[in-house]
């Protein structure tokens, strides 16, 4: 008798941009989307997040698997080796691993909360590239106002490229 293969169904990301606010203590609560999303991943097998920043902008939480494979990219990235190595240092020195606790939180560590002026501030999540971008409130406004300036143009431009 042959072998029964069984898939698991892909886990989707959220669509669409959510507000949260990091607590003085650095933890975040998790708009209802993102913790089933990253309950399904738990479920899945995969119950840490990495929280890191790659340009001391921007936060950003990855699924493991995904963090996984960036390692990857830097390992093998030959074309400038030091750059990679800039990066994945950034990486690193922002970066922590975290689990969503039983209320819907993941945790930042004090150095990317400083870095970034997000301690016990508002923020803005929206999935990007198989993870999730954190904004500040003023990175939020500034890609904002650097999206509405020529919003007609943009999507004709996509749309003659493809976009449906």
């Amino acid at each position: 008798m042959g072998d029964i293969l069984v898939q698991t169904p892909k886990i989707e990301p959220p669509l669409g941009m959510y507000p949260a606010r990091l607590d003085d203590k650095g933890r975040m609560k998790l708009p209802s989307v993102f913790q089933e999303y990253f309950a399904a991943l738990a479920y899945a097998g995969e119950k840490k997040l990495f929280v890191t920043s790659l340009d001391r902008h921007i936060a950003q939480i990855y699924p493991p698997a995904v963090w996984r494979q960036n390692v990857d990219f830097f390992d093998s990235y030959h074309e400038d080796p030091d750059l990679a190595e800039k990066v994945a240092f950034t990486a690193a020195d922002l970066g922590s691993e975290t689990e969503m606790d039983s209320q819907g939180r993941i945790t930042f560590s004090p150095e990317l909360r400083r870095e970034l002026g997000i301690e016990n501030q508002p923020v803005h999540l929206f999935a990007y590239k198989g993870h999730i971008e954190v904004l500040s409130e003023k990175i939020y406004q500034e890609r904002r106002d650097q999206a509405s300036l020529t919003p007609r143009q943009d999507v004709k431009k996509l749309q003659a490229a493809g976009l449906k």
